[in-house]
Protein backbone atom coordinates (compact mmCIF):
# COMPACT_ATOMS: atom_id res chain seq x y z
CA UNK A 1 0.00 0.00 0.00
CA UNK A 2 2.79 2.49 0.92
CA UNK A 3 4.10 1.56 -2.70
CA UNK A 4 1.16 2.59 -4.24
CA UNK A 5 0.55 5.94 -2.61
CA UNK A 6 4.48 6.87 -3.50
CA UNK A 7 3.91 6.21 -6.79
CA UNK A 8 0.55 8.15 -7.11
CA UNK A 9 2.21 11.32 -5.29
CA UNK A 10 5.11 11.24 -7.95
CA UNK A 11 2.48 10.88 -10.62
CA UNK A 12 0.67 13.87 -9.15
CA UNK A 13 3.97 15.84 -8.61
CA UNK A 14 5.76 15.20 -11.66
CA UNK A 15 5.71 17.69 -14.20
CA UNK A 16 3.53 17.20 -17.40
CA UNK A 17 6.21 16.04 -20.47
CA UNK A 18 5.34 17.98 -23.10
CA UNK A 19 4.39 16.42 -26.32
CA UNK A 20 6.92 16.26 -28.98
CA UNK A 21 5.82 17.14 -32.20
CA UNK A 22 6.63 14.55 -34.66
CA UNK A 23 5.52 16.53 -37.84
CA UNK A 24 8.62 18.99 -37.00
CA UNK A 25 10.50 15.67 -35.90
CA UNK A 26 9.86 14.73 -39.74
CA UNK A 27 10.74 17.59 -41.14
CA UNK A 28 13.77 18.14 -38.95
CA UNK A 29 15.01 14.83 -40.14
CA UNK A 30 14.90 15.62 -43.73
CA UNK A 31 17.90 16.96 -43.69
CA UNK A 32 19.64 13.40 -41.62
CA UNK A 33 18.28 11.22 -44.25
CA UNK A 34 21.55 11.20 -46.55
CA UNK A 35 23.97 9.80 -44.10
CA UNK A 36 21.33 7.87 -41.55
CA UNK A 37 18.88 6.96 -44.28
CA UNK A 38 15.20 7.61 -45.18
CA UNK A 39 14.30 4.74 -42.28
CA UNK A 40 17.07 5.42 -40.37
CA UNK A 41 19.19 2.11 -41.22
CA UNK A 42 22.33 4.11 -41.37
CA UNK A 43 25.24 3.90 -44.02
CA UNK A 44 28.42 2.40 -43.14
CA UNK A 45 30.57 4.02 -46.04
CA UNK A 46 29.62 7.35 -44.99
CA UNK A 47 30.18 6.07 -40.92
CA UNK A 48 26.48 7.01 -40.08
CA UNK A 49 25.13 4.68 -37.63
CA UNK A 50 21.07 3.14 -37.62
CA UNK A 51 19.30 5.45 -35.47
CA UNK A 52 15.71 4.35 -36.38
CA UNK A 53 14.00 3.26 -33.44
CA UNK A 54 16.67 4.11 -31.03
CA UNK A 55 15.27 5.76 -27.57
CA UNK A 56 14.72 9.25 -28.09
CA UNK A 57 16.42 10.12 -24.75
CA UNK A 58 19.49 8.68 -26.05
CA UNK A 59 18.91 10.80 -29.95
CA UNK A 60 18.15 13.60 -27.80
CA UNK A 61 21.62 13.19 -25.23
CA UNK A 62 23.84 12.59 -28.65
CA UNK A 63 22.52 15.62 -30.22
CA UNK A 64 23.12 17.87 -27.74
CA UNK A 65 26.47 16.60 -26.95
CA UNK A 66 26.95 17.52 -30.66
CA UNK A 67 25.33 20.93 -30.11
CA UNK A 68 27.56 21.91 -26.76
CA UNK A 69 31.44 20.33 -28.53
CA UNK A 70 31.19 17.24 -26.12
CA UNK A 71 30.97 14.84 -29.17
CA UNK A 72 33.12 16.39 -32.36
CA UNK A 73 31.82 15.77 -35.58
CA UNK A 74 32.04 18.06 -38.34
CA UNK A 75 29.47 17.11 -40.73
CA UNK A 76 26.45 17.16 -37.98
CA UNK A 77 28.02 20.63 -36.51
CA UNK A 78 26.28 22.76 -38.85
CA UNK A 79 22.26 20.82 -38.63
CA UNK A 80 22.64 20.79 -34.81
CA UNK A 81 24.18 23.81 -34.29
CA UNK A 82 20.61 25.64 -35.54
CA UNK A 83 18.29 23.23 -33.71
CA UNK A 84 16.64 24.61 -30.74
CA UNK A 85 15.59 22.35 -27.48
CA UNK A 86 12.33 22.10 -28.93
CA UNK A 87 13.20 21.03 -32.60
CA UNK A 88 16.26 18.00 -30.35
CA UNK A 89 12.81 17.03 -28.67
CA UNK A 90 11.30 16.70 -31.58
CA UNK A 91 13.58 14.82 -33.66
CA UNK A 92 14.65 12.67 -31.15
CA UNK A 93 10.77 11.40 -30.81
CA UNK A 94 10.44 11.15 -34.29
CA UNK A 95 13.51 8.77 -34.75
CA UNK A 96 12.27 6.32 -31.64
CA UNK A 97 9.11 6.04 -34.19
CA UNK A 98 10.90 5.48 -37.10
CA UNK A 99 10.10 1.61 -37.05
Amino acid sequence: MKAVIIVATAILFSKPAKAANLNNGLKLYQKCIECHGQNGEGDKSQKAPRIGGQYSWYIISQLNAFKSGERKNPVMLPFVKALSASDIEDLGAYVESIK
